[in-house]
């Protein structure tokens, strides 16, 4: 009887839950020192919008027990457990333009975005 050997899967790395490029980095590193010092930045997926899913950010004084606490940059911010499905690779810039300024996410987890680019879809 002859023994059949079952090579175990190869396990690969996972992609970090979230990046800050140099850009988002600095500003929030600005926010930290200035308007929210002693607060941390939370980012959550909501059901927004006709594509169904948005981006929301918030300043909270601690963690919550759902949240992933994230390090980057050497800086910290905070994932709602629930949107990490959604946000998994991605990316948070900060874009300054001569009409809005603000934090956008570079997801790749998107699959499209509704007409006004307000909410996306996974």
């Amino acid at each position: 009887m002859s023994q059949t050997t079952v090579a175990s899967p190869v396990k690969r790395a996972l992609p970090p839950l979230m990046r800050l490029t140099d850009a988002a980095a600095q500003q929030l590193a600005h926010l930290y020192k200035t308007a929210h010092a002693g607060q941390l930045l939370r980012i959550s997926v909501t059901t927004k919008g006709c594509s169904g899913k948005a981006y929301d950010m918030e300043f909270v004084e601690a963690p919550s027990a759902g949240d992933e606490v994230i390090k980057d940059k050497d800086l910290t911010l905070l994932v709602d457990r629930k949107a990490t499905l959604f946000l998994i690779g991605s990316e948070m810039d900060f874009r300054q333009s001569d009409f809005e300024e603000g934090f956008v996410f570079i997801n790749p987890n998107e699959k499209g975005r509704c007409g006004c680019g307000e909410s996306f879809h996974v």
